[in-house]
């Protein structure tokens, strides 16, 4: 199972959000993003892709190791990557374990970033 982590800005439309999924590369079997950041795009997107989409809090992402790190998200969310870090929390939900395949890519736009992690078998 891959899981496709979602970082968004406000008013990132769903041409953006596509667009940093494309740049990933591999398409995912789920999508992942902040309870606080989903958005009607994001939604919008998982239903259009036939998705589902896991809502997960700020608090499951601290401490997630990351491939990637900007300082800025390091002090706000104390994780490098939200994207990242939503992908490989979504991945090793129920006791998975789970690896970074595609670390963070923004849309062209800047408004999304997408990363993807693969669930192992137990």
């Amino acid at each position: 199972m891959i899981v496709a982590g979602i970082g968004l800005r406000q008013g990132a439309d769903e041409a953006a959000l596509r667009d940093a999924l494309d740049r990933a590369g591999t398409p995912p079997d789920a999508l992942a993003c902040l309870d606080s950041k989903r958005s009607l795009e994001l939604g919008a997107l998982a239903k259009t892709m036939g998705l589902p989409l896991i809502e997960l809090t700020e608090d499951a992402l601290a401490g997630v190791q990351t491939i990637t790190c900007s300082p800025r998200i390091k002090a706000r969310f104390a994780t490098g990557s939200v994207a990242e870090a939503l992908a490989l929390a979504a991945a090793q939900q129920k006791g998975h374990i789970a690896r970074l395949i595609a670390p963070r890519v923004k849309s062209a736009c800047g408004m999304a970033t997408a990363a993807l992690a693969e669930r192992t078998p137990k």
